[in-house]
């Protein structure tokens, strides 16, 4: 499983600037909302989707306070049907446990089988949050260092609508 420290550690290992609040646990988004009221960042939410054939593999990031039409990310993608992974299939794709989903499960070469999509008006706001391996703690990283990072380890992503 991909940890906070193996987060924190290829996040200084690249340079790159991040800031870690630590709080109690927070099982839904409101909670972790709650827990870092007042910081600057957009909240997100991390979701994990297969398709029917469970032949591709989707993870989408976008703010937590939007509503995803589903059917529509459906079209956008060209696919027959999407749906949100196991819990052992998210585990086997990214390294991570449900609760905990962000695009730094892409930290390990071994866990770049998904597509990685950005919700596009999301990537206009400057600071990002998501759990770091561990829903005890939220990173608050700036968007543009956040890409650079990924592109720096070779993960491509796309910009979708959502």
């Amino acid at each position: 499983m991909i940890t906070r420290s193996d987060i924190t550690e290829a996040l200084d290992a690249a340079g790159i600037a991040f800031s870690l609040v630590e709080h109690e646990e927070a099982r839904t988004t409101a909670e972790a909302d709650a827990f870092i009221e007042g910081y600057e960042g957009v909240r997100t939410k991390s979701l994990f989707l297969v398709n029917r054939k469970r032949t591709a593999q989707y993870l989408l990031i976008m703010d937590d306070q939007k509503d995803l039409d589903l059917s529509r990310l459906v079209r956008t993608l060209g696919e027959n049907r999407l749906s949100f992974g196991s819990a052992e299939r998210l585990s086997a794709a990214l390294g991570l446990e449900p609760g905990v989903v962000s695009p730094f499960g892409l930290i390990d070469p071994d866990h770049r089988e998904v597509s990685l999509l950005f919700d596009t008006e999301m990537l206009q706001e400057d600071i990002l949050t998501f759990h770091p391996g561990d829903n005890r703690a939220t990173i608050f990283i700036d968007t543009k260092d956040l890409l650079a990072f990924l592109g720096g380890l070779g993960v491509e992503y796309r910009t979708i609508e959502v």
